[in-house]
């Protein structure tokens, strides 16, 4: 029997449903007895699915169905299906939906002005742009009024900015390890991602010096995501050094910084920068807003391709934000998400003690390298195996190098006592009690 027609079922198994991500393959020895198989047949059949990206598997650990199937640009863009979600980060802390549902009572009213109803523009309104300098300063530092213009999402914000500073075909410089889908909108948009190196402190001026000609850089300067870490004031100042003397334009993804209090690294280029913020981490991702505060010469072509792109706001969540910005109830969502977001790292610090984990205490994120038997999509099969979402090194990594053998826990979905369960039952994995008997 072919090898190839054995995988064939096994991929339609795959696709149907009737194996699910994280279930373990019998071992190639079953697997041949069940199929009446030569043994070498059966190992050109595991190879080949191997091959085609369906599952993954390391002696000694067995052959698991992949978590998720691979995509050309390792991304993942969809809410995971698992009981456990620690791939994607949905801070919503349940009391925040009365105080939401508060602040829009006292603000929606039958005389409510038709203008909410009305089509706008990138550029707001001044009460929008008011509101968003409000929200967005950090520190000393504030966005001037007249430089703030206004997405749909964080998502479109990037895809409004990148669109518009990187023509298809050019080269955009991002961190090794970065956001998963700044990976999927450059490949969406022709834009080629040149990896630059990084350290504990985060991206390197070095990297950004070595890297030949970009047409910008895109960077997370403040609990970076996927590693949580924070650019020291010096590195700041580095990097905006080199930034400068090249004449390169920085685009600072500044979504997790409501958690952070240091002032954005595009504070020490305000002409030759973007911040992008959102609030889907602040508030929640159903009722989203992305803000771009961009320097004077780059403003008018970015607002020209978010309208035209189709990226612009709904005027209804520009004057819901508005609101909720100027009644003082993002900043108190804001002070409740800090707490919680430490509570958090609490757990992870107490659940992984005797692992090699990264987490700033002010994260709702943080990085794992795992011990060295693990790989990481085989430890992310395990995972989902038990019914925990986790994604691996290789949806953040950029390039061709291989990916490190880490995972990245996002920590804000499940209930504290859930996610307290889940760290214990992942650490246990982690040590070999979840290698199964035959």
């Amino acid at each position: 029997m072919d090898f190839r027609y054995v995988a064939d079922q096994i991929a339609k198994d795959i696709a149907a449903g009737r194996l699910v991500p994280g279930e373990r393959l019998p071992t190639q020895r079953r697997f041949a007895r069940e199929r009446g198989i030569a043994l070498s047949t059966a190992a050109r059949v595991y190879g080949e699915l191997v091959k085609r990206g369906l599952v993954v598997g390391e002696v000694g650990r067995g052959t698991y169905v992949r978590a998720a199937l691979p995509r050309a640009d390792q991304s993942f863009t969809e809410p995971a299906t698992h009981g456990i979600d620690l791939e994607f980060n949905f801070p919503v802390l349940p009391e925040h939906a009365a105080v939401l549902a508060e602040s829009l009572r006292r603000w929606i009213k039958p005389d409510m002005s038709v203008d909410v109803l009305r089509a706008i523009g990138a550029g707001g309104t001044p009460e929008a742009r008011a509101a968003a300098v409000r929200l967005l300063a950090r520190g000393e530092w504030s966005p001037r009024a007249e430089d703030v213009l206004f997405a749909g999402s964080g998502r479109e914000a990037i895809a409004g900015v990148l669109a518009a500073l990187v023509p298809p075909g050019e080269r955009l410089g991002v961190e090794t390890l970065t956001y998963a889908a700044v990976k999927s909108i450059a490949a969406r948009l022709g834009i080629v991602l040149v990896p630059l190196a990084m350290d504990d402190d985060g991206v390197t001026p070095d990297a950004i010096q070595a890297a030949g000609s970009l047409r910008a850089v895109y960077l997370q300067p403040a609990l970076h995501n996927p590693l949580g870490i924070s650019m020291s004031a010096q590195r700041r100042v580095d990097v905006a050094e080199v930034l400068l003397a090249k004449g390169i334009p920085l685009v600072e993804d500044a979504i997790y910084s409501f958690l952070h209090d240091d002032p954005p690294l595009s504070s020490l280029l305000p002409d030759q920068s973007v911040l992008i913020d959102s609030l889907s981490k602040r508030i929640a991702p159903g009722l989203n807003l992305g803000f771009v505060v961009a320097g004077r010469t780059l403003r008018p072509e970015i607002g020209n391709t978010i309208r035209s792109g189709a990226w612009g706001p709904q005027r209804f969540a520009l004057a819901a934000a508005t609101a909720w910005i100027t009644d003082g109830t993002t900043e108190r969502l804001r002070a409740d998400k800090r707490t919680d977001a430490a509570a958090r790292q609490r757990l992870v610090a107490e659940h992984l003690a005797d692992q090699d984990v990264r987490a700033d205490p002010r994260a709702y994120h943080c990085w794992w390298t795992l011990p060295g038997s693990w790989r990481a999509e085989t430890f992310v099969a395990a995972a989902a195996r038990n019914g925990i979402a986790i994604a691996p090194a290789a949806a953040f990594a950029v390039g061709t190098g291989r990916a490190p053998h880490a995972v990245r826990l996002a920590l804000a979905s499940p209930p504290l006592s859930a996610l307290a369960s889940a760290l214990d039952r992942l650490a246990e994995i982690a040590r070999g009690d979840d290698l199964g008997t035959e």
